[in-house]
């Protein structure tokens, strides 16, 4: 019995990749041995954010960083930072933004389920535009005297319908207002990495995607802001000279220093480690279950093209209702109806399987597969 047994929770397989849903990530051995060491001693947690963060920034080719505990909590800071800069006032009545510029500006095509994020600080999020795309000319108009910043979702796969990254860049600048930006996925490839973490006031990123602990993030940035959200972290009452005045907007994000060595660790590993190699590995468990699920009726299995963006790396299965007798959602329920449960989603409103591989063991592919041609080939 093991400890998952004696809560009576269920061990499964994950074919979904970084989710927090199924906890996110399992930090790699040499990740998880720097976090075992960072617990074997006590340390000033601001030298140790302050120090990790000068290591972080200088990985990334940006000015200032510090971990966070996720990627939600950095975008929340960040816009604290925006909202407040380096007023203590401000600070310290932070979420409430009453007689402040508080307006973000935001594309409403980029909508998505976390844009709230920008908004737990205070914010309030202005859109612009429309569903099928947003000009630049639109988020200029959108700003006002009550503007604080322009709110931007990096997916690393938008079009010309929408204003790109580094042309919210030149607007903010032109106007004298923030950028902030929701990078969370945006870790591969490595110099894309870079560039958007020196292209916004402050940026974030969720850390699990390479390897860093489910609970772990990153804002990168330009000093200022990034120091006016460091302010505003869960230190801040502590060291950042708010002594007396409210506790900080971030208290509630904090961070072990366990976490924050991991971070460190992962960060390294991935910068160093052949990524080539990482992505045959990766194909080469795709192309196992595409090629396992060949020839049977009503299911075609395919492999994105092109260029690598972000974390997930997926195999699709196409499934025809008509021939098999299933939809693709009584696919995902078979397969977490099993034992062990099998968990994968569809990405495309139902028609299709997706199989996140790159959290998958290759006796983990083997089953996957073997439990999906069952499935399939079942009248």
């Amino acid at each position: 019995m093991g400890i998952y047994e004696d809560l009576g929770v269920r061990r499964g397989i994950n074919a979904r990749g970084n989710q927090t849903l199924l906890g996110g990530s399992t930090p790699p051995p040499e990740v998880q041995a720097a976090m075992d060491e960072a617990l074997s001693s006590w340390v000033s947690f601001e030298e140790l954010l302050r120090k990790s963060g000068d290591y972080i920034a200088k990985t990334l080719g940006a000015e200032s960083a510090f971990v966070t505990s996720g990627a939600a909590a950095a975008i929340a800071l960040g816009s604290a930072a925006a909202l407040a800069g380096d007023d203590r006032d401000k600070i310290a009545r932070l979420p409430d933004t009453s007689g402040m510029k508080n307006e973000f500006v935001f594309q409403k095509c980029q909508n998505y389920g976390y844009k709230r994020c920008f908004t737990i600080s205070g914010a309030k999020l202005i859109e612009v535009g429309g569903e099928s795309g947003c000009t630049a000319d639109q988020i200029e108009s959108a700003i006002g005297p009550n503007t604080a910043a322009i709110a931007y979702f990096e997916s690393g796969r938008w079009g010309d319908n929408m204003v790109s990254l580094d042309e919210a860049r030149r607007i903010a600048d032109k106007h004298n207002v923030r950028l902030v930006v929701d990078a969370a996925g945006q870790i591969y490839p490595l110099d894309r990495f870079q560039r958007v973490a020196q292209t916004g006031d402050v940026v974030a990123f969720g850390a699990k995607y390479f390897g860093s602990p489910h609970s772990t993030g990153i804002l990168a940035g330009r000093r200022v802001w990034v120091e006016s959200a460091f302010q505003q972290n869960f230190l801040g009452f502590e060291v950042a000279g708010q002594q007396g005045l409210a506790r900080p907007f971030g208290r509630g994000f904090k961070t072990d220093r366990n976490e924050v060595v991991g971070v460190v660790a992962a960060l390294k590993r991935w910068f160093t480690m052949n990524h080539e190699d990482r992505i045959a590995m990766e194909d080469a468990k795709r192309t196992a279950i595409a090629s396992a699920l060949r020839g049977v009726p009503g299911v075609k299995p395919w492999i994105p093209t092109g260029p690598l963006i972000g974390p997930n790396i997926v195999v699709h299965v196409a499934i025809d209702p008509q021939v098999t007798g299933k939809t693709a959602s009584e696919v995902l329920a078979e397969l977490e109806a099993g034992d062990p449960p099998i968990w994968a989603r569809s990405s495309d409103g139902g028609r299709s399987v997706s199989i996140g591989v790159q959290v998958l063991t290759d006796e983990e592919v083997t089953i996957v597969a073997r439990r999906l041609r069952e499935i399939l080939e079942a009248r």
